[in-house]
């Protein structure tokens, strides 16, 4: 967060109650985290826990990961998938040629 310059004091916390299974449970407590960035109004909910604390945490790291797909930083997760595309990429590109070269002297006419 300090990375990016996210201050506590920007962001906006509401605590609601979540939706789903839970009966009793979600129905007394509020679990679900709503956190909005003030600056850029950015807003995510969180409800994957049923502990609030946890909620906090993972809405805060959503937050900071939609932040910095705004302002265009790579992260190290995002090179790694880079990585592996191109990767794939390199793969489908040699399958391809090889099946082409194999197919193609059988199309051929028999002379």
């Amino acid at each position: 967060m300090e990375e990016l310059g996210v201050l506590e004091k920007d962001i906006e916390e509401k605590f609601v109650r979540s939706s789903g299974h839970g009966g009793q449970n979600v129905n007394k407590t509020s679990t679900c985290v709503y956190l909005k960035h003030v600056p850029t109004g950015i807003g995510v909910k969180c409800m994957k826990d049923r502990s609030q604390s946890i909620n906090r945490f993972l809405a805060r790291r959503e937050l900071v990961k939609r932040i910095e797909g705004l302002s265009g930083q790579s992260t190290s997760g995002d090179t790694k998938i880079e990585k592996i595309r191109k990767q794939k990429a390199k793969s489908k590109k040699r399958s391809r040629l090889k099946h082409k070269n194999i197919l193609a002297p059988n199309q051929a006419p028999a002379g």
